[in-house]
């Protein structure tokens, strides 16, 4: 086996033969996310409101056992089957460190990790290693695992000085392992001032490559990997990782070909974002890689068609132009997996009807309208933009900020309670059903997306 880097615009092994990167993500596993795994708010509050209700030991119990159903052998065997060459791991810093000890790493952090890494090794596939949560949180919201709205990343050096310990160590574990394509230090970065983030990856890429210059480096640009005005010249074997999503295919979308929020699109609309987003990659001759994308399922069929039809209109795209790609995701209760959790599963048989009320109440952002009990919400929408005509916040302006705030935060964290109270008085073996709920031999596929995928 050897090692991939980059030439020109390509991926190629050690003998110069191209290797177009296309794959799944595997979110909501190593970094949880609400969505997902089906609780409310952010990973630590999760974590920390069911470690009240079950103790530390039966708390191991079930998460250890969750992680280990995630995602192993027969995972990697399905995704090979379908053509898959690439997974990109986002992993959670808490993986390797504790915020109440910092700069001392776990001795077990990379257990699952290269668990993961090895099966997907013995199918023939590559890894991404993605740091998708950073201490203080790197972006504003839930997938960073933000209990806030406000990324302090950025305004701390000490936060920004264990990230780079913590690349090193990742690096020093990993730089003699080909199955590792390469490492995707900050997901989706969000610095406002945008006068740190630039000199800070400068900082990581030179402490990275003084201990691993073999694997490429995945780099998403600013601005949740939409903006890449923070790079000068590019470095070598590096990719600068732009995310694709399509405002048709998330939770406010409407129909395609047709218009969502005033704005009409179509394929050509769907290859003028793709051009801008990829602009820098193809002014400075590096490859394209499409780190996320991939529309939401509502369980409508003609919009789910539509949605289909978007999707495979971007798969052309990428295609068209040799670009490699990551879909976001590959295993959830339903919204947008490949794999899906069963409807009679343990756990959605236990949890249904508080996503079903997650879902009324808006608290997630993924996939809902923003609006949750509309008679409640828009009045204060409203307000905001009457009495504040012109405030427009970082990043995604008013109506993002204020969903945020009172739903993502105000509504999602006292459901985070009302989801750990579902883990009382359960048994060892309830909670072991829970979690093998998650395993591929008890959860569905989403046939027309494996598909669609296959032809990718």
């Amino acid at each position: 086996m050897t090692f991939l880097r980059t030439a020109g615009r390509q991926f190629v092994d050690e003998s110069g033969t191209p290797v177009r990167l296309r794959g799944v993500a595997v979110g909501g596993w190593l970094n949880m996310e609400n969505f997902i795994t089906g609780y409310s708010g952010n990973e630590s509050l999760m974590r920390a409101t069911v470690r009240a209700v079950l103790g530390e030991d039966r708390y191991e119990l079930f998460f250890e056992r969750l992680l280990t159903a995630f995602f192993g052998e027969d995972d990697a065997k399905l995704l090979a089957g379908a053509g898959m060459n690439c997974v990109r791991f986002p992993v959670n810093y808490r993986h390797f460190e504790d915020d109440s000890k910092p700069f001392e790493f776990k001795k077990d952090g990379f257990r699952h990790l290269d668990r993961a890494i090895e099966a997907c090794a013995r199918h023939g596939i590559y890894s991404v290693i993605d740091l998708h949560a950073l201490p203080g949180s790197q972006n504003h919201h839930w997938h960073s695992d933000n209990p806030t709205h406000r990324p302090a990343f950025w305004d701390h050096p000490h936060f920004q000085d264990r990230v780079v310990a913590m690349w090193e160590h990742i690096a020093e574990h990993y730089k003699d392992n080909p199955w590792v394509a390469g490492y995707n230090p900050i997901n989706e970065p969000a610095d406002e001032s945008r006068l740190v983030v630039g000199p800070f990856y400068t900082r990581l890429v030179e402490a990275i490559r003084a201990i691993d210059d073999r694997h490429i480096l995945f780099l998403d640009g600013n601005t949740y990997s939409t903006e890449f005005d923070v790079f000068d010249e590019p470095w070598e074997n590096t990719v600068y990782v732009c995310h694709d999503y399509a405002a048709p295919g998330l939770g406010g979308g409407g129909d395609y070909p047709g218009t969502t929020d005033g704005r009409y699109f179509d394929k050509a609309a769907l290859e003028a974002k793709y051009a801008e987003r990829t602009e820098y990659c193809r002014r400075t001759g590096t490859p394209v890689w499409v780190g996320e994308f991939g529309p939401i399922y509502t369980g409508d069929e003609r919009t789910d068609a539509m949605r289909r039809e978007l999707l495979t209109d971007q798969l052309d795209i990428y295609r068209r132009d040799d670009a490699g790609w990551s879909i976001w995701m590959y295993k959830d209760l339903g919204r947008q997996g490949l794999v899906m959790v069963r409807p009679d599963s343990p756990y959605l048989k236990r949890f249904g009807d508080f996503v079903a009320k997650k879902n009324r109440l808006g608290a997630d952002q993924w996939g809902s309208d923003g609006y949750g009990i509309s008679e409640i919400t828009k009045p204060f929408y409203s307000m905001i933009a009457e009495e504040f005509p012109d405030f427009d916040p970082y990043p995604w302006g008013r109506f993002d900020w204020v969903r945020t705030l009172i739903l993502n935060l105000t509504v999602a964290q006292p459901l985070a309670q009302e989801y750990a109270e579902l883990f009382r008085d359960l048994t060892d073996d309830d909670l072991i059903a829970l979690a093998d709920s998650f395993a591929l031999a008890n959860c569905d596929v989403r046939t027309t997306l494996r598909d669609q995928l296959i032809a990718g």
